[in-house]
């Protein structure tokens, strides 16, 4: 019983956006009606990370550029999830993002952080 009230709130079904992701999708078709994004998926790439290690980023994203990026959207950044997009970093030659919602206090918006390889 103890350990129930020490577990995550529970992840959402397969494909299936919590709020912060929802309201960074709406963003995401404002870059796209803006001529900045020419296709995004929620979900839209796994990336093998090691003999049965995946990690999913939240959003696949392809700028008008060509370039292709992954979309990692958090509220808090478990450590798990911390290693696994770094490692990603080193392993695919595309950008990774880390996106916060700015709280309102600090004039909303998105801080959107790129993961390094490397560090």
């Amino acid at each position: 019983m103890m350990a129930r009230g020490l577990q995550a709130l529970g992840r959402l079904k397969v494909g299936a956006m919590n709020q912060t992701e929802a309201a960074y999708a709406r963003t995401l078709e404002l870059r796209k009606a803006a001529g900045e994004v020419d296709w995004y998926k929620f979900e839209g790439l796994k990336f093998r990370l090691a003999d049965n290690t995946f990690y999913t980023p939240d959003f696949a994203v392809l700028l008008a550029d060509g370039a292709l990026e992954a979309h990692e959207v958090k509220g808090y950044m478990m450590e798990d999830a911390n290693v696994k997009i770094k490692v990603a970093a080193d392993l695919y030659p595309i950008r990774f993002f880390i996106v916060r919602a700015k709280p309102k206090r600090e004039g909303g918006g998105w801080k959107i952080e790129g993961v390094r390889n490397g560090d």
